[in-house]
This record gives structure tokens, C-alpha cells and sequence, in this order.
């Protein structure tokens, strides 16, 4: 789940994130702020990461990574969200912007992508030791 939501925002960066009131072109996600590529790069190293500790690690899955990922799909999440609230790009030219496809893609992607990260990290296999009723076992290794 969390690649899809991963895949998702990595399409929306090339779809227009903003349309200027007065008629001008919209912008992409790359044309309006570079953190938004950035965001969709990191997720899909993040992405490759975790398929090699599902592949390597000694219980299918690294915790830190996983939580790691499921921070960057928060902020991805919150980065799409501001961007429907009151989009940039154009700020500073004094341009009236709206919000435009590509930002709720991005909202989809990432809260797919955050949700996705969350349920494979509260998954046990990436612990060390299993907590029972306030009780910490190590496990067998």
C-alpha cells in the first residue's frame, strides 16, 4: 500500500499544481516548488530501501525505516494539503492562485502512502523484543 501511495505522488509532480486567476499557464508540481519533486524522490529511495530490509533483514522489515517513511508520508501529506489550503508558487510575484489537480493527487498518493507505511510498522517482525502487557521479552536469536 505504501508503494502505491508512493507511485501516486511520484505522477503528480507532472500534473498542474496551480492555475493563476488572471489566465496565465498553470504550473506543475516542478515548475512551483522544488520540495514537491524532492518529496516524491525521497519516498521512492525510501521505497527501494524497504524492498531490500523485506528482502535482508533478519525479520522481514527495518521498524526505523518504516517509521522513517511513514514521517516523510506525513509530511508529504501536510506539504498537499497546504497547497489546497493556499497554494504557492507565485507569492511573490503577487499572483492569485488556485489549487489544481495535481495537489490532490498528491493528497491521495501521500495519505495512501502514510497509512500504507503506518501498517507496516506496527507489524512485529522488524522488533527485537515482544512487548506483552507492559513486559519486554527478548526474542530468541
Amino acid at each position: 500500500m505504501a508503494a502505491l501511495g508512493i507511485v501516486v505522488f511520484n505522477i503528480a509532480p507532472f500534473l498542474n499544481w496551480v492555475s493563476p486567476e488572471n489566465g496565465d499557464e498553470a504550473r506543475t508540481g516542478y515548475e512551483t516548488d522544488s520540495l514537491v519533486p524532492f518529496i516524491a524522490y525521497l519516498g521512492l529511495g525510501l521505497l527501494v530501501a524497504m524492498a531490500y530490509a523485506a528482502k535482508r533483514a533478519r525479520r522481514g522489515q527495518h521498524r526505523g525505516l518504516t517509521l522513517t517513511s511513514m514521517a516523510v508520508g506525513i509530511a508529504a501529506t501536510l506539504q498537499s494539503l497546504a497547497f489546497a489550503i493556499e497554494p504557492m508558487g507565485g507569492l511573490e510575484r503577487g499572483d492569485d492562485l488556485s489549487s489544481d489537480i495535481g495537489v490532490w493527487v498528491a493528497l491521495i498518493g501521500a495519505a495512501v502512502w502514510t497509512i500504507g507505511s503506518f501498517m507496516l510498522a506496527k507489524e512485529i517482525e522488524g522488533d527485537d523484543e515482544i512487548v506483552t502487557d507492559d513486559v519486554r521479552t527478548p526474542r530468541a536469536r
